[in-house]
């Protein structure tokens, strides 16, 4: 169990050489790592992986690595055969622009194309996420029961997809640049129309800057829990809208 507790992102990427070998097309790490927000153990680290060819046998091969690699605590890898890759923009909208906009490649090249993703790809795909997360927020409430603990602990693991929602809604309103995640919250908030206060709260929470204390959980994920559902109600607008 030791080497699942400590698998490293240059083993994952030897083993990917090792299994598919010439069909390799790119490994490339994106989201928090590669825009160097990543929070020690808070932060998993997305892999996307791109082949020239894809066969059941490399699956097989790989299993044991994605189980050593998802035991460490991180999502599986993105698997796509190049040609996929090329045509993901519309079904993988919000991760394609995530990587288009900042990622570190760790062995081969990205194919040239997509090379942008249509707005309106991305409003679609952000109201199914952003209600998503919503409704996980709810069953995570109704699973702490109201322990400060677990409460914090579920605004904690939140951080990073809230985050990427934060940034998707920033791109369909048509605002670029690589911002810390502060300035994400506050220009999300700004956009959205509620409070970034609570977001705020766990960030400085999560690096340790000011951590929430328990007599405060319920307040913060009242308050944040708000603040997902304006969030949602904008989208939605935006979507119904199309613009």
């Amino acid at each position: 169990m030791a080497t699942q507790a400590t698998m490293t992102l240059e083993a994952l990427t030897a083993r990917l050489q090792r299994t598919f070998g010439e069909a390799l097309g790119a490994v490339v790490l994106y989201g928090s790592a590669a825009r160097g927000e990543a929070v020690d153990a808070r932060s998993d680290l997305n892999v996307l992986v791109t082949v020239r060819r894809l066969e059941p046998a490399a699956l097989r091969a790989l299993a044991a690595t994605v189980t050593e690699w998802t035991a460490a605590g991180h999502p599986p890898p993105l698997l796509l055969t190049e040609a996929e890759w090329r045509g993901s923009a519309d079904i993988f909208a919000i991760e394609v622009a995530d990587i288009l906009d900042r990622h570190r490649v760790l062995v081969g090249a990205l194919p040239p194309e997509p090379q942008r993703v249509d707005p309106a790809h991305l409003r679609h795909q952000l109201e199914f996420e952003a209600m998503g997360k919503l409704l996980a927020l709810r069953q995570g409430i109704l699973a702490a029961g109201g322990r400060p603990e677990q409460e914090l602990e579920l605004l904690a693991r939140s951080r990073s997809a809230v985050l990427v929602l934060f940034r998707t809604l920033l791109r369909v309103h048509g605002e670029r640049g690589a911002d810390g995640p502060e300035d994400v919250v506050r220009r999300a908030a700004a956009r959205a129309g509620f409070d970034p206060a609570p977001f705020l709260e766990v960030l400085a929470h999560v690096t340790g800057a000011a951590p929430i204390p328990a007599a405060r959980a319920d307040a913060v994920l009242t308050a944040y829990h708000a603040g997902l559902e304006r969030l949602t109600s904008h989208v939605d607008a935006l979507v119904q809208g199309g613009g």
